[in-house]
């Protein structure tokens, strides 16, 4: 496989900044794949309008025409097979992945979160960063398992906490290093740069494709 045939499927269910990044990143030519499509749970997700705006495939599912959890990871399942992605980019996806969607795309499936992972897994993450009193803060993109925000990490970046900080102003601050790493971090998928073992990620040197 050569790096321009690489296909990303993008979850999502909001503003899609992160997304507008690997877009972004794809068009600079700093990423050497191609978004197949980009699928929600939410209708108006301002991220589907940036994707059409690209001339991106776009899905909605909604998860009231299905009979439980399970019918509609396997509804988003047979969207992402279909496309025969390559990987799939969670990015601002507000819904947990059931064992059964994981299993099927295993080390195909990746996050990113704001925080220095293990650390305030979850929601509310800058407030509870906040309340914890940390001096440091950041982001980390990790392989998605079956456990929430417990995935090997690939990669983090670190952003101080300032005295003055609220949760919306650590945030902003924290999204500027999101939309840093998250694209290089799927260059590396890309370029077949990572092994796993005993949950830790290292680098290969060497590039291979």
């Amino acid at each position: 496989m050569t790096s321009g045939n690489f296909k990303i499927g993008v979850l999502v269910s909001g503003r899609g900044t992160n997304l507008q990044a690997i877009i972004d990143t794809i068009e600079n030519g700093e990423l050497n794949a191609r978004i197949a499509v980009v699928l929600s749970n939410k209708k108006d997700a301002l991220a589907l309008e940036r994707a059409r705006k690209k001339g991106i495939e776009t899905v909605f599912l909604d998860p009231r025409q299905y009979a439980g959890k399970k019918e509609f990871d396997r509804a988003l399942a047979r969207e992402l097979e279909a496309r025969q992605v390559d990987l799939v980019c969670l990015a601002g996806y507000m819904r947990i992945l059931g064992p059964e969607f994981i299993r099927k795309f295993e080390g195909k499936v990746i996050n990113i979160h704001p925080s220095l992972l293990p650390a305030f897994p979850g929601l509310d993450v800058q407030q509870q960063a906040l309340d914890y009193g940390v001096k440091f803060s950041g982001c980390t993109v990790h392989f998605v398992n079956e456990e929430v925000d417990a995935g090997p990490v690939i990669l983090q970046a670190v952003v101080p906490v300032h005295p003055s900080d609220n949760a919306e102003t650590l945030a902003e601050r924290i999204l500027i290093q999101e939309h840093l790493i998250y694209p290089r971090a799927i260059q590396m998928i890309v370029e077949n740069r990572l092994h796993i073992e005993n949950r830790k990620v290292s680098y290969k040197e060497s590039v291979s494709q």
